[in-house]
């Protein structure tokens, strides 16, 4: 899909939101990135909504990533990322109700596919099976794909390599994005996009926050 594999900046930490996004944000708000998102938990929503506002204010693109895996849980993070206002619903397992609300409030589409358990996420499964799964989805119109990459029990660089290139829709490879390594297989891969959370707070990429989204942005740029 891409040559050159976009970040998404996720100020989250073992998949939560950190409590001091805020001033995450505020520190990095001049980077390279232009997307940035955080979790469903466990930020109050009237934060939730003020942050992801500012974000479009500084003139970001929004994805709220809602790490559920019940009809009942997509529905209600789908509501919340539509009171924030989010570009994106990134998660939650595929289901006609959510794409609905994401459908009707004009905000796109990237669930998971596979088997998914736990949080920090585990993804189980076949890769063939896990692309059927896709074709499903596009058929029913979603606009791409939170694939859990490097939280797969089997073949990761396979899996990251066959979907992206197989699945005719946009990619995010998100989770445990944390080394040049990685980086590297990615580009390789060339989804559309990743996400770098954790791995930023326990400074993989260098020191700073800022410092080390834009060394990342500098370095898928080569």
């Amino acid at each position: 899909m891409n040559t050159k594999p976009i970040l998404i900046v996720m100020l989250t930490q073992n998949d939560r939101t950190v409590m001091n996004a805020k001033e995450v944000f505020e520190e990095c708000k001049d980077s390279k990135a232009e997307y940035f998102g955080f979790k469903e938990e466990p930020l109050p929503l009237d934060e939730m909504k003020e942050l992801f506002a500012y974000m479009k204010k500084c003139g970001k693109k929004t994805a709220l990533e809602v790490v559920a895996y019940s009809e009942q849980e997509g529905i209600a993070g789908a509501k919340t990322a539509v009171e924030c206002g989010c570009d994106i619903l990134m998660g939650t397992m595929y289901y006609d109700s959510v794409n609905e609300i994401c459908k009707a409030n004009g905000m796109k589409y990237m669930p998971y596919v596979g088997e998914i358990t736990e949080r920090p996420s585990v993804l189980d499964g076949t890769i063939d099976g896990m692309i059927a799964e896709a074709e499903r989805c596009l058929e029913k119109g979603v606009d791409g794909f939170d694939l859990l990459g490097y939280r797969y029990t089997g073949d990761a660089v396979e899996l990251n390599r066959r979907f992206s290139a197989e699945v005719k829709a946009p990619v995010c490879i998100a989770g445990s994005v944390d080394s040049f390594k990685r980086l590297d297989e990615l580009k390789e891969a060339s989804p559309w996009a990743f996400t770098i959370g954790s791995a930023f707070f326990d400074k993989r990429f260098g020191e700073g926050f800022r410092e080390q989204i834009d060394a990342v942005c500098d370095y898928m740029n080569k």
